[in-house]
């Protein structure tokens, strides 16, 4: 499957990825899922710090999360929809693969602008998918889609039983 780094889903769809971003930092905790060793889902909650022009992961030492991560670097994470139903900026979701930062100065910078607990763990993500689901007009659903190399795709479909309308 294909990846891609915030950068390119930021130059390939500016207005999305800032909805996303934004999505994110309204609130401080959100939900992780990674993969145990024996395939089945672990969901916990994570911190998406967004520094250094893209999202990152921190995760205590040794933390089961870092080490499902280690090994087996797939990994969604949902924003947190907030203290109600409403979620009137959508539902957000960002998917992909986990890759440790074990460059120094990379660690150094986020240790200087973060000043987070040490040790640590750092992730940076690799996307494969970033998806925003949402309501229009009070009952129409809309689902936003992006995946490297591909166009943002949007379906939307209301309370009806008439067909769902995509654009590509």
């Amino acid at each position: 499957m294909t990846s891609s780094n915030w950068t390119d889903f930021r130059t390939a769809e500016p207005d999305f990825a800032d909805t996303v971003r934004r999505r994110f930092e309204q609130y401080r905790h959100h939900v992780l899922a990674t993969l145990r060793t024996d395939g089945s889902p672990r969901v916990t909650g994570l911190e998406v710090d967004f520094r250094l022009d893209e999202p990152l992961l921190g995760m205590m030492p040794n933390s089961r999360k870092a080490l499902d991560l280690r090994r087996d670097p797939r990994f969604a994470v949902q924003a947190n929809p907030g203290p109600d139903a409403e979620m009137a900026d959508g539902d957000v979701r960002i998917s992909g693969r986990a890759v440790e930062v074990t460059d120094p100065d990379l660690l150094a910078r986020f240790i200087d602008e973060v000043k987070p607990p040490e040790p640590f763990h750092l992730f940076r993500v690799e996307l494969t998918e970033v998806v925003r689901t949402g309501i229009e007009g009070g009952d129409t659903l809309v689902v936003q889609v992006w995946r490297p190399g591909r166009p943002l795709h949007t379906i939307r479909r209301g309370n009806d039983d008439g067909p769902t309308v995509t654009e590509p």
